[in-house]
């Protein structure tokens, strides 16, 4: 199957690493113009020269702190307004691992700020473009645990089951303008974010970090960590026009992770 998205402009949050580079680099191999975001912005320079010497076209960057939000929703709205995308992917770094027993009330406050406030607005700033033209399409990068929670991740498990929530009654909302709204239920993934938690579960338990990663291997059946252009594949996808009549869907992207339907 070949996917092109030539003219279309694609804004990928938190896509200095992991997921999200692997969305941005895939996003912009079938032709998109991608604008990436995230907090370094001499990373992001960096990337945006290896995107235009990989695909010949130029794309761009915003530096942003989505924990900062009120900075955030201004420098956000401002670009939007100035250069309008026809792709949102709705992506931001994970909040602090933690059981609910060790998180407080403004630790998910903070939580809620960064991974749902931080998205509808965003979104709310994309909509209008997309509405007048009649095309569109948002994909909400949320995770396994929105269906079968993970004890130490309390924080993601509250906050983005809202996230996934709010996204299919947009779904119904944007629909009759042409819109898609679509989120993909993370497993794990080979990324830094991966790494930096099964490190600390280990020195929690006071195991060798090998013995963690195993174990969760153990409960994937294809035993292996998901690559990030992997996720690139599906989000690209779910970017054409191949994908016009798929919407409000929540689509597990876990090698099998998941024993629920």
């Amino acid at each position: 199957m070949e996917i092109s998205l030539e003219g279309k402009h694609a804004l990928v949050g938190g896509s200095s690493r992991g997921i999200g580079l692997g969305v941005a680099r895939e996003l912009a191999a079938s032709g998109a113009r991608v604008t990436l975001a995230a907090r370094s912005g001499d990373k992001l320079r960096q990337l945006v020269g290896e995107l235009a010497d990989e695909t010949g076209r130029g794309h761009g960057f915003i530096q942003v702190d989505y924990t900062d939000l009120a900075t955030y929703k201004t420098q956000i709205a401002e670009f939007l307004e100035n250069d309008p995308v026809d792709i949102l992917v709705n992506n931001t770094q994970g909040p602090p691992a933690g059981t609910s027993l060790e998180q407080t009330v403004d630790d998910y406050q903070q939580a809620f700020d960064l991974l749902f406030k931080s998205v509808v607005h965003t979104t709310h700033c994309a909509l209008p473009h997309m509405r007048q033209q009649g095309w569109g399409r948002i994909i909400n990068v949320a995770s396994v645990s929105v269906r079968e929670p993970l004890g130490y991740l309390a924080l993601s498990n509250s906050i983005r089951a809202a996230v996934v929530s709010w996204g299919k009654t947009l779904a119904s909302d944007a629909g009759p303008h042409g819109i898609t709204v679509n989120s993909v239920l993370t497993g794990y993934f080979d990324t830094e974010r991966l790494a930096s938690l099964n490190n600390k579960k280990a020195e929690q338990m006071g195991v060798d970090t090998s013995e963690v990663t195993g174990k969760l291997l153990d409960n994937v059946p294809l035993r292996r960590f998901g690559k990030p252009e992997e996720y690139g594949y599906l989000a690209t996808f779910l970017a054409s026009d191949r994908a016009a009549y798929i919407t409000g869907a929540v689509i597990p992207l876990d090698g099998g992770l998941l024993r629920s339907y």
